[in-house]
């Protein structure tokens, strides 16, 4: 069989410089698509509830309560409303501005103690929810009075 010499070919040198920029172009792009995916995630909203407390009970309800949460998220959040049994509820004082919103921003990391005056019955199990601006729900916390 009768080799062509008159055609012509890319040299194996610069087949593989080539296959190697192609390599590194896509690498770098999955890397930065990967490293977008990653931002979104962190950036989400997340409260932990750290304690609560019912006032000191009388002879058939409890008057207010007590929780406090703390932002475990990626990201600031703002509280837009709380809720008793699927109820909205007004805070029993404004917990960082008097004449600011209703419900306080909760920077990342920053807890807040929320204060809940209302009649509450003895022995009545009661679901809170609380509720960001974003519409993220968080809860129920179930607590019963004593």
């Amino acid at each position: 069989m009768k080799m062509l010499r008159s055609k012509k070919a890319l040299s194996p040198v610069v087949a593989s410089i080539i296959l190697i920029a192609v390599t590194v172009a896509v690498s770098i792009a999955v890397a930065a698509w990967m490293g977008a995916l990653t931002f979104t995630f962190t950036a989400t909203e997340q409260i932990t509830y750290t304690s609560f407390a019912w006032a000191t009970p009388g002879n058939t309800t409890v008057g207010s309560c007590a929780f406090t949460i703390k932002n475990t998220g990626g990201t600031d959040l703002s509280i837009a409303q709380v809720q008793v049994d699927s109820k909205a509820v007004t805070p029993a004082s404004k917990v960082y501005n008097p004449t600011g919103p209703l419900w306080p921003s909760l920077p990342k990391g920053n807890s807040v103690t929320i204060n809940i005056t209302q009649t509450f019955q003895r022995g009545t199990t009661y679901n809170f929810m609380v509720v960001t601006s974003k519409g993220n729900q968080f809860g129920p916390y179930v607590q019963t009075t004593p």
